[in-house]
């Protein structure tokens, strides 16, 4: 990696650093932007360089970061004792419990927006992907995907739980986000219960096709304008 683009990154995680004190009173917005540049001691036109769009690029550092600390977080967890049903749960459970909760709700109101619910969307996918990575998934098929989205909706839920939750230690949410990893499990069991089912069987022709969707190949890191 170069040492301009190292020093890029570094500039857009203190960018970063300094607005986070400003999303609580101003979300993420072009005030905490221009805030963060000025507390940072970054020149805004550079600032604007950095981050294209704004504060925008600021709340998906956050969430992406977020992803990071998940994953050394889980290299670190002893999950040898836990159903697997458990470790999604406790993945999802520290992924959360890591989180600003104040940053999340302004994020949540920002990738709401009609012009970011795309972006939003593919950050919340991309959390699923990384606990199941982080859980040793090696899925290859249809359900590489289908384990990505109904995690996604599993997670995206519970952080909205999350976030109206007063109960102490926010056991409330806890508790909503077994119910709905149980209510994965029975999907996955109800889908192997019926292709083993007569009428399974007799689709098994048709159902075959699906055998023909494979995941994404991993994307190098090393192209032009990725970052490492």
């Amino acid at each position: 990696m170069s040492a301009e683009r190292t020093t890029g990154a570094g500039d857009r995680a203190r960018l970063l650093a300094a607005a986070l004190p400003h999303v609580a009173f101003d979300g993420w917005t072009e005030a905490t932007f221009r805030a963060a540049a000025a507390d940072a001691g970054i020149a805004p036109d550079l600032a604007r360089v950095l981050c294209p769009r704004g504060a925008l690029d600021l709340a998906v550092d956050h969430h992406l970061a977020g992803d990071r600390a998940l994953a050394q977080a889980l290299e670190a967890a002893d999950l040898g004792g836990l159903r697997f049903s458990q470790r999604v749960a406790r993945a999802a459970r520290l992924r959360i419990e890591g989180a600003d909760r104040e940053a999340v709700r302004r994020g949540t109101a920002l990738f709401a927006l009609p012009q970011h619910l795309a972006t939003g969307s593919r950050l919340i996918w991309g959390t699923a992907d990384a606990i199941w990575r982080a859980l040793g998934d090696n899925s290859a098929d249809i359900n590489w995907y289908s384990k990505r989205m109904t995690l996604s909706a599993v997670y995206s839920a519970t952080v909205l739980y999350w976030l109206g939750d007063d109960s102490p230690g926010h056991e409330a949410t806890w508790d909503f986000l077994d119910r709905r990893i149980a209510d994965v499990m029975r999907f996955e069991k109800t889908k192997a219960d019926f292709r083993a089912s007569g009428l399974g069987k007799a689709l098994a022709g048709p159902l075959k096709l699906l055998d023909r969707v494979r995941a994404p190949a991993p994307i190098p890191s090393d192209l032009p304008g990725r970052k490492g």
